[in-house]
């Protein structure tokens, strides 16, 4: 059995094996450059909102959606309206500062109007506090939904708890919200931290509506313009995505236009499914696993990969 490798020796600490100081000025110089190519003011401090104080906020929020299942081990039913209103408390004012610091950077770099960043944010928290009630409810009816549509479901304890498609639409509850109200940076990032967690990626302005279920979900794609209705179920590796991407008179792409689908009320949409497109799927239809679609569907259809192939040849002129 060959020795295990010696461990360096000890740096000397007056003498460290690399040159810090060139370092730091060469990322200096760096910083420097993009700054300038950017045309980046100095702002004296941090700029942008924080993806680690907004992935604490987020867990204190499902904490205080859910106290007695997300909340902390030891916390008591006597006790939850007291943890409730302290760490709602901490979450908002914490959200808020992280709101403020994305409105100050629009004001400074996006050519919005100079008003008060903090006055702005102030509001947006405000009204996003009271909406936190309703999104308990949309919530409620998502892991209603995921419970009963999913045999091995014992509960819809284990559903909140377990589930990687309820923590997704959980944060996209909330990180909607925020973008409706206008902080879509910090709606993105609350998007992002549960696509790394996850696999599911849904922009914060798709329109989603209740009892959204996603089963598995590894793999699904939700783009920013999806319009979903209710009762809708998608399982894992299912893409809403855009067919094509508009250019504008300056030649760059053209930003919020409606390029996703438009998924009607009780769809389901199997696995590996690829819809892409300001396409409508009519209520109540169903597409088949591994399906390609670029086609608007009447309601009640079955689209399968043998139908959807028909289509297309019959789109290209082919005899099928």
């Amino acid at each position: 059995m060959s020795a295990p490798p010696l461990l360096p020796a000890a740096a000397d600490n007056s003498s460290p094996p690399w040159d810090l100081a060139e370092v730091v000025n060469g990322l200096r110089l760096a910083r420097e450059r993009w700054r300038q190519a950017q045309q980046r003011r100095e702002s004296g401090g941090r700029e942008f909102p924080s993806r680690a104080a907004l992935a604490a906020i987020v867990d204190q929020l499902c904490g205080a959606l859910f106290p007695m299942r997300l909340g902390p081990a030891d916390l008591r039913q006597e006790s939850e309206d007291f943890y409730v209103g302290h760490t709602l408390d901490a979450a908002l004012y914490g959200l808020l500062e992280q709101v403020r610091l994305e409105l100050g950077y629009q004001a400074r770099h996006g050519g919005l109007a100079e008003e008060d960043p903090q006055k702005r944010a102030v509001t947006i928290v405000r009204h996003f506090a009271a909406a936190l009630p309703g999104i308990r409810e949309l919530l409620d009816s998502d892991v209603e939904a995921a419970y009963h549509g999913d045999p091995a479901a014992r509960s819809v304890d284990e559903v909140l708890l377990c589930y990687p498609g309820i923590l997704a639409i959980l944060h996209h509850r909330l990180a909607h919200r925020l973008y409706r109200l206008g902080a879509p940076l910090v709606a993105r990032i609350l998007a992002e931290l549960a696509h790394s967690s996850t696999g599911i990626d849904i922009h914060p302005g798709a329109r989603i509506g209740g009892s959204f279920f996603i089963d598995h979900g590894t793999g699904v794609v939700i783009g920013e313009t999806a319009v979903i209705g209710q009762r809708v179920r998608l399982y894992q590796a299912v893409t809403l995505g855009a067919k094509r991407f508009p250019v504008g008179q300056d030649g760059g792409l053209e930003k919020g236009q409606p390029r996703h689908p438009v998924v009607e009320d009780d769809v389901v949409i199997y696995a590996g499914a690829t819809l892409l497109g300001r396409i409508v799927i009519g209520r109540g239809a169903s597409i088949g696993g591994n399906v390609w679609l670029t086609r608007s569907v009447p309601p009640g259809s079955q689209v399968t990969q043998a139908s959807s192939q028909h289509h297309h040849l019959e789109d290209e002129g082919v005899t099928p």
